[in-house]
């Protein structure tokens, strides 16, 4: 008999015991928690009786979620793995629009904010990038419902409701010598975004009360200046630039909606103000050409808040409705300072399609069928935001 037998069966019992001990804790051993954000501010500014602008300075960048609530009428966002800094020091919370702003922790790491209201607003929310100057932002734009509008919002919204036919710029990117992104397959951005602009000009035009115009109808080359000025010498009500994107990874996909930053207003209203004595150059039907130059400088930053927030608005209502029949990259809308969408007085948004660098989208983007969806997606957004301006 093996003398040590008894010795090893227990050390190999202690051993599986040890073992199975180790696989239940690890087992157990619950998921890496999430990095925890901070919002280390709150800034209220007020640019317009109808207008109250409120901006969270954040320590990265978050995930967030927005609902209004009624009697009384309130705007709640929800910052998903958020604290907020007890050094924050908000100041005058009062505006026109708004009462005053509370917050509270939740389950789940979350951070609610409520801004308490005066009355019915619509709330608008997009997220800023650091640049330099600032860190990480979320910003929520509230517009009255029931306030008198500015003087530029009366002047753009009463031409819309009494206009017999609303006039769609439709911009191909790129065209001749710029071919754009290029897919796997040989397919060239141009192409698809003037195939999808044709097919959106049809369906619109067929459309009573609606007509598009091409910025370019062919395979040439338009420079982005000249873009922008045939869109406005067809005095259009709103510009959307096509595009399809490109990226280093084949594994990025998805559609994005652009609109105009607010930095890229800013370098934009300098540019107007210099040739404000050139008649033609109006903006919400008020000429710059016999004022001077901070009475320009203050109408261009109202018209081109209202068209910013305009774009917003209708860059929301155009990615609800592409959702339906593509995979969206980002579910809110961007903003950058595209030369294009620099026109003060005229909504504008930078639709890239889909990912030519993703071989699923390239082959989706050159499908006719899907051409036609997308384009009458698109449209089915114009209609809607359209729709609830005229309201």
């Amino acid at each position: 008999m093996d003398p040590f037998a008894k010795t090893r069966r227990l050390f190999l019992k202690r051993v599986s015991h040890i073992g199975l001990s180790l696989a239940l804790l690890a087992g157990a051993r619950p998921a890496l928690a999430r990095p925890i954000k901070t919002l280390t501010g709150i800034r209220i500014s007020q640019s317009a009786e109808d207008h109250t602008r409120v901006v969270f300075d954040l320590s990265g960048d978050i995930e967030h979620r927005l609902f209004t609530l009624s009697e009384p009428h309130r705007v709640v966002i929800d910052l998903h793995d958020t604290r907020q800094s007890q050094a924050i020091d908000i100041g005058n919370t009062s505006t026109n629009l708004m009462s005053g702003v509370r917050s509270a922790s939740k389950d789940n790491g979350r951070l609610r904010v409520v801004l308490d209201l005066k009355g019915k607003a619509r709330p608008r929310s997009f997220e800023l990038k650091p640049d330099g100057k600032s860190g990480h932002r979320l910003v929520i734009d509230l517009h009255a419902t029931e306030l008198s509008p500015t003087p530029i919002q009366t002047s753009q919204q009463e031409r819309s409701k009494h206009k017999q036919e609303f006039v769609i710029a439709l911009d191909p990117g790129h065209g001749g010598r710029d071919p754009g992104a290029i897919g796997k397959r040989g397919t060239r951005e141009k192409d698809v975004a003037l195939s999808v602009a044709k097919k959106m000009k049809t369906l619109i035009n067929r459309t009573p009360g609606y007509r598009a115009i091409l910025t370019r109808s062919g395979d040439r080359f338009v420079t982005l200046r000249n873009r922008v000025k045939k869109a406005r010498e067809a005095e259009a009500d709103i510009f959307i630039s096509l595009h399809a994107d490109s990226f280093h990874s084949p594994n990025v996909k998805g559609a994005s909606v652009y609109a105009l930053s607010l930095s890229g207003a800013s370098s934009e209203a300098a540019r107007w103000i210099a040739k404000k004595e050139n008649a033609s150059d109006l903006i919400g039907g008020i000429s710059l050409d016999d004022k001077d130059d901070l009475i320009a400088s203050v109408l261009l930053d109202l018209s081109q808040t209202a068209t910013i927030q305009d774009s917003l608005e209708l860059g929301s209502d155009v990615l609800k409705h592409i959702g339906k029949v593509s995979k969206l990259n980002n579910r809110q809308v961007q903003q950058a300072g595209f030369a294009v969408l620099k026109a003060p007085d005229m909504p504008s948004i930078l639709i890239e399609t889909a990912f030519l660098s993703n071989p699923s989208e390239e082959k989706k983007l050159r499908n006719p069928k899907h051409q036609h969806k997308l384009a009458k997606a698109v449209f089915g957004g114009i209609k809607n935001h359209l729709s609830n301006r005229q309201a």
